[in-house]
């Protein structure tokens, strides 16, 4: 109980605390509530509910009876308890009325959600699964249909991170954060500072990232710095989508203005999209699109975010740069590179995909690894290295006789390949100055304004030594 009362006083910037009796030991619902100088929800989740407590039925609800006694602001009890009794004794009051579904939507739920409000239970709880991006709206329809006030409804999952960050547009009365105590939880931080939860209403417009996965992008943080900096009544959120058709349908759903795009979708989008930029076309693929009156329109920003940096350190025309890895980032950097006039080649362990890519700017498709001696110019656009394989290299040991290495992995800053090519007398480039220029080109087509670049950096390097680690092969 200690280690719990400590927590709840350590809390700074809620405006509620959840106390967890089922993760104390020997829970004492007295010493729990004494003293609190905000108001607590008092919880005592069975296994059978998701949660920890592994006594009898008879001591969790002793339990709960206490906390309503002494006066606790609410206590979550549970649907399917059978909590009747104690409902009606209290007329309601200081009751959160919860249902939790760790599977998906349940087709009864509406059903559900309307008996539960039914019971005159202060709040209604519903936490469901979200499976895909588009499970979330199910939570929206909930919000329309009865008059209940008190209620809170979210989506648990990396698809559902959107209706904890976004309590307002799906009907909820608050929302929760914490270290991962359920499944798509955000930090308290994270949600005051990165997402600027205080300033965020049912007005602001809504932008995202689209992929899969994102728990660890730093799009967000690096775009609501922006909108910040701009003072842009404006939010940046993960959106993880099982598919592309699944995007569409939550964006239209909720007026999303514009999303960056990650793997796997820089390509599968562009069926979708009613307008390209000629760059994008080349590419193949797209990074960024925004809503317009005739459609969404997509641009590729990879190509010139990742020509920024380069091109401060090397001529490009006539150098010998080889690409490794043949995905989505590997046909931007090869068509960054040859319109700089450099002389490409492709490699990787799939020589028919490193064809493919070569052949988009008449280069040159090799097996991997490449020869020795055979580049000026190296780019790795693959994930390894990436944190937590951060000792694993593409190249491990070289040799690195060439000019520059340029490795699109950011996370960590320094990689395992940088410093052994540095080692070996190569000037090396890191993701990170990628990663900032293509996303302060979005923000700028997305908002016709200069865009912070200092904050966009700043950002980054923040959420990076929070431990926000990326873990997919490029970010958008």
């Amino acid at each position: 109980m200690t280690e719990l009362r400590c927590r709840r006083d350590q809390i700074d910037g809620a405006d509620m605390a959840e106390l967890r009796l089922d993760y104390v030991e020997d829970p004492d619902v007295s010493a729990a509530l004494a003293g609190r100088k905000m108001p607590v929800i008092v919880t005592c989740r069975p296994t059978w509910e998701g949660g920890r407590f592994k006594g009898s039925e008879e001591e969790r609800r002793r339990l709960l009876q206490e906390a309503l006694d002494l006066g606790a602001e609410y206590v979550d009890l549970e649907w399917r308890g059978g909590f009747d009794e104690v409902i009606q004794r209290c007329q309601g009051r200081n009751v959160v009325l919860s249902l939790h579904d760790f599977e998906g939507v349940p087709r009864t739920l509406s059903d559900q959600y309307r008996a539960m409000c039914a019971t005159g239970a202060s709040v209604v709880k519903i936490a469901i699964y979200a499976n895909r991006l588009s499970d979330t709206l199910a939570l929206r329809e909930l919000a329309t249909g009865t008059s209940q006030e008190g209620r809170v409804l979210l989506a648990m999952g990396p698809s559902g991170v959107v209706s904890r960050l976004l309590p307002d547009r799906f009907g909820s009365s608050w929302t929760y954060v914490g270290e991962g105590v359920a499944p798509g939880q955000v930090s308290l931080q994270e949600f005051l500072v990165d997402f600027r939860a205080r300033s965020v209403s049912e007005k602001t417009a809504l932008y995202g990232v689209i992929g899969s996965p994102l728990a660890h992008s730093l799009s967000p943080s690096m775009h609501n710095a922006g909108f910040a900096a701009m003072k842009q009544d404006a939010v940046y959120v993960p959106l993880e989508a099982a598919d592309v058709d699944d995007f569409w349908t939550f964006g239209a759903e909720m007026k999303v203005q514009g999303v960056s795009v990650t793997a796997p979708f820089k390509e599968q989008i562009l069926p979708g999209l009613t307008q390209l930029d000629s760059l994008a076309r080349r590419v193949g693929a797209v990074n960024t699109v925004r809503a317009t009156s005739e459609g969404w329109k997509g641009i590729n920003t990879d190509v010139p975010g990742f020509l920024e940096p380069l091109v401060k350190r090397l001529v490009l025309k006539g150098t010998r740069a080889t690409v490794l890895g043949a995905g989505g980032a590997a046909r931007a950097v090869a068509v960054a590179l040859a319109s700089e006039g450099a002389l490409v080649s492709v490699s990787a362990r799939n020589l028919k995909q490193a064809c493919e890519v070569a052949e988009l700017v008449s280069g040159e498709g090799v097996l991997f690894p490449p020869a020795p001696d055979s580049w000026d110019l190296l780019v790795n656009t693959t994930p390894v290295g990436t944190f937590p394989g951060a000792e694993s290299s593409p190249l491990p040991g070289g040799p690195f006789q060439g000019d520059v290495v340029y490795d699109l992995v950011y996370n960590p800053l320094m990689t395992r390949l940088r410093r052994e090519a540095e080692f070996s007398g190569c000037d090396t480039i890191g993701g990170l100055e990628m990663l900032v220029a293509q996303a302060v080109r979005q923000f700028e087509w997305w908002t016709g304004l200069e865009a912070p670049i200092d904050e966009f950096r700043k950002a980054a390097k923040r959420a990076l030594s929070r431990g926000q680690l990326h873990t997919s092969d490029d970010d958008a």
